[in-house]
């Protein structure tokens, strides 16, 4: 089994047509045609049904995808990190994070990595927990910043938390001043911007208020980060977002804590435990990890809980 033999297959199991895949891996038809053969001949199994010119995966061929996909992202992977020079004067890294992590704490872990290697590319992939595992186990990813607990725990993922971190309540710098802190239960009857479905900072807020006995007001819903941002700066209501994502908001908007327990989520850095990251995605690490330790101030984010710190009155459910 080749390399080039599973790269013709996974370009015909995308485009379900062989002569636009023999075009996305600049070969001719008829050579893709004979390469595919010879796979299927050494695996004993019929990898396409191609009744009248309509291409589907078979059984055999939908259990190799998935497979062949991390195989040459592995040969990827490992093709960059021979060719990275000795300095890190190039080489990538592909970086996940959720999308109120690439608003708070992203930005500065770039640019301290950019300013000491910028021969490297960084490719960034915003996204929820559950789409980022995913694309760490299909070798898309070198590292992904994630909130713990995962939705879908994996033992093939190694992850290392980084820090606790508060939910804060953001509101329009020019409407009236809420109380502070605020408890969840005043939040009762008071406008309120809304995330997206499918954001996890969405169902922990819906969570919290319908713990304290109501439904929230909600006058805008739908949004990601900036859009929810931009709505609060407006004035439309009030939004429960990360504090470091509220460290860097700006005069506009106005940060209220939330009374103890409040709410908590504990942030993390994955990546796959049966492959080790390149080199650059190691370095990345170190100042993922020495940015996360500046982040630690009292108004911020803490350190990971143990088990006899925990609070048992402070719930930890995890957010976007």
């Amino acid at each position: 089994m080749q390399l080039q033999q599973l790269a013709y297959f996974v370009a015909v199991a995308d485009t379900r047509h062989f002569t636009r895949a023999a075009e996305q891996v600049h070969v001719s038809q008829p050579s893709l045609s004979q390469q595919i053969k010879a796979l299927e001949r050494e695996l004993g199994a019929q990898l396409f049904s191609r009744a009248r010119g309509h291409i589907t995966l078979t059984d055999a061929g939908e259990a190799l995808l998935p497979l062949a996909r991390r195989i040459l992202a592995d040969a990827d992977t490992a093709r960059q990190e021979v060719q990275e020079l000795a300095q890190l004067r190039r080489g990538r890294v592909r970086l996940g994070a959720t999308p109120s992590l690439c608003t708070g704490l992203l930005p500065d872990v770039l640019r301290a990595f950019h300013d000491r290697h910028p021969g490297i590319a960084l490719l960034i992939e915003e996204g929820g927990s559950h789409d980022l595992v995913r694309e760490l186990a299909r070798g898309a990813l070198d590292l992904a910043l994630v909130v713990l607990p995962l939705p879908s725990p994996s033992p093939a993922l190694t992850t290392v938390e980084l820090f606790q971190e508060d939910l804060v309540v953001v509101s329009s710098a020019r409407a009236p001043a809420p109380r502070s802190p605020l408890r969840v239960a005043d939040l009762e009857g008071l406008p309120m911007v809304m995330f997206r479905h499918g954001y996890d900072l969405r169902d922990l807020t819906l969570a919290a208020c319908r713990a304290a006995g109501f439904e929230p007001y909600l006058t805008v819903e739908g949004g990601e980060m900036d859009a929810v941002l931009g709505f609060v700066r407006a004035g439309l209501g009030l939004g429960v977002v990360p504090a470091t994502v509220a460290a860097r908001t700006g005069p506009e908007l106005r940060v209220t804590p939330l009374a103890r327990p409040g709410l908590r989520r504990t942030v993390a850095l994955a990546h796959r435990s049966d492959v080790a990251p390149p080199r650059a995605a190691r370095v990345m690490q170190e100042v993922i990890q020495s940015a996360a330790r500046r982040a630690l101030t009292a108004n911020g984010p803490r350190p990971p809980a143990t088990a006899d710190q925990a609070d048992p009155a402070d719930p930890a459910p995890a957010a976007d």
